[in-house]
């Protein structure tokens, strides 16, 4: 799942976007409000993280238009600005929570957990393919109800083959799901990527394969065997 963090303080969003993608999460980083809304229109965030003293502005003048352009996007300020006049604009202009710097990192994985399972953001069923089901809402996979454990962008690699099961996948939207913006990856990163998670769901016994569609991307479905 990827999360875009509104923040020009540099510390501020190396430290957000580390213990993001500790749990599990892809980060993107911007620093302007002009930065996040042409984010925001490229990329179907569930989440973001929106400071309010930007380079260019209040963080929360942006909130119609990305309400406008992503009406399920769940948006936390997280702000220096803590009056309770600061709170309540922030609120009232449509964030949907509401966390003042200095911030415990714990308590911002906590909210952004709490935010996604608000109502307004739809419960999906598992997705099952072979003997491997994945949870789209909690973000884990299993293998005839044992727990499927893998490295984080090995599980990024399969939430996204498994939101579009039956469907080829190509490798440019993998590799925007998996590695974002920041990262500076080759296809054959993708390549290796795959190789090990294919290795490891055979030694599991999940019972799928893992097509590659010849310099297209690659589609799971249910083993032929």
């Amino acid at each position: 799942m990827r999360i875009l963090v509104v923040e020009d303080q540099l510390d501020i969003s190396s430290l957000i976007a580390e213990r993001l993608e500790h749990s599990g999460y892809v980060a993107d980083r911007v620093g302007t409000l002009a930065d996040a809304i042409e984010a925001v229109h490229a990329h179907d965030y569930p989440v973001m993280l929106l400071d309010r003293r930007l380079p260019d502005g209040d963080g929360v003048t942006i909130l119609p238009e990305v309400r406008a352009a992503r009406p399920d996007i769940r948006v936390l300020v997280v702000t220096a600005l803590r009056s309770i006049d600061d709170r309540v604009d922030g609120l009232d202009a449509g964030a949907d929570d509401y966390l003042t710097k200095p911030f415990d990192p714990n308590e911002l994985l906590a909210r952004i957990r709490a935010s996604l399972r608000r109502p307004g953001g739809a419960v999906l069923p598992r997705v099952v393919v072979g003997a491997l089901s994945f949870d789209l809402n909690s973000r884990e996979a299993f293998i005839e109800d044992r727990p499927f454990i893998a490295p984080k962008r090995e599980v990024l690699l399969l939430e996204a083959l498994m939101r579009r099961a039956g469907r080829t996948v190509m490798h440019a939207v993998l590799m925007d799901e998996i590695y974002g913006f920041d990262d500076s990856i080759q296809i054959d990163a993708l390549k290796m990527l795959v190789s090990r998670l294919r290795q490891r769901l055979k030694e599991g016994g999940a019972r799928i394969d893992i097509h590659s569609a010849r310099g297209i991307g690659y589609l799971i479905a249910k083993s032929r065997q």
